[in-house]
C-alpha cells in the first residue's frame, strides 16, 4: 500500500482528504500544519508520498519541497496547491518536487498523481487556461523554436504538458512507441531542452500549446 503524509496549512482540508485517500487504498501515516511538522512527519515515518501545500503560513515565501526531500530522499513529492502561475509550477519542480496539482483537480486526479509518482513519472496537472503566458525575450525565442515543431510534434509536446506516459501517448496516437519516442527525440531537440521535464515545462511557462481542460473533448489525432 502506498503511504504519504500530508502538508497543509488547513486543517479541515487534512481531515476530508485523508479518510478519502484512505478509502482509494492509499494509507495516510502523518499529517502536518506547518512545513516543521511535515517534515518532522516525513522524516519519522518515510513514506513513499508527500503531498505538500506550497504555502505555509509562517513560510510564506518558500515551497518546502528542499526541506521535505532533504527529511528523506525517497519520499516523492507532490505540490497540492492553489497557485496557478506557471513559476510556481517551475519553482517546486527544479526543488525536487515530481508533480504538481491543482487543489480544484478532484481526488481522482490527486490520486492518479500520486500513482504516477510512483511509477516515477512527473505530473503537471493545473487547468491549463490558468497558465501565465511570459512576455519576456526567452518566451519569444521559446515560442520561435516552437514554430518549427511539426503538427505530431506539437501533439506529443501537448501531451507531455499533460503528464501522459510514453504509453499514454502511443495510445491516443494510434502509433508504435518508437514513434513516440522520435517524436518527442525531435522536439526535444529543436526546443533545445534534455528532458522530458523541461520541455513540459517549458511548454507550461511559455504558452507553448493550448490543451483543453480535464474532461473536454480530445481532437482526433
Amino acid at each position: 500500500m502506498i503511504t504519504v503524509v500530508l502538508g497543509d496549512d488547513h486543517v479541515v482540508f487534512l481531515e476530508t482528504l485523508g479518510p478519502l485517500l484512505e478509502r482509494r487504498g492509499i494509507r495516510v501515516v502523518g499529517t502536518g500544519q506547518t512545513l516543521p511538522e511535515v517534515v518532522e512527519a516525513v522524516r519519522q515515518h518515510a513514506p513513499d508520498v508527500c503531498l505538500l501545500d506550497r504555502h505555509f503560513g509562517a513560510t510564506v515565501g518558500k515551497n518546502g519541497v528542499t526541506e521535505v526531500v532533504a527529511a528523506h530522499r525517497h519520499t516523492k513529492v507532490i505540490v497540492l496547491t492553489a497557485d496557478t502561475t506557471s513559476s510556481s509550477v517551475l519553482e517546486a519542480l527544479r526543488s525536487g518536487a515530481v508533480g504538481y496539482v491543482h487543489k480544484t483537480r478532484g481526488l481522482d486526479h490527486v490520486t492518479r498523481a500520486v500513482e504516477r509518482a510512483m511509477a516515477g513519472e512527473v505530473l503537471i496537472d493545473v487547468p491549463w487556461q490558468w497558465r501565465e503566458r511570459q512576455p519576456s525575450d526567452d518566451a519569444a525565442e521559446m515560442r520561435r523554436l516552437a514554430s518549427h515543431l511539426t503538427g505530431r510534434e506539437r501533439q506529443c509536446l501537448s501531451m507531455l504538458a499533460e503528464g501522459l506516459s510514453t504509453a499514454e501517448m502511443t495510445e491516443r496516437l494510434g502509433v508504435s512507441t518508437t514513434t513516440v519516442r522520435t517524436h518527442v527525440h525531435a522536439l526535444l531537440t529543436k526546443l533545445g531542452v534534455h528532458s522530458r521535464l523541461e520541455a513540459a515545462s517549458c511548454a507550461v511557462r511559455y504558452g507553448l500549446v493550448d490543451t483543453p481542460p480535464a474532461g473536454a473533448p480530445r481532437p482526433d489525432a
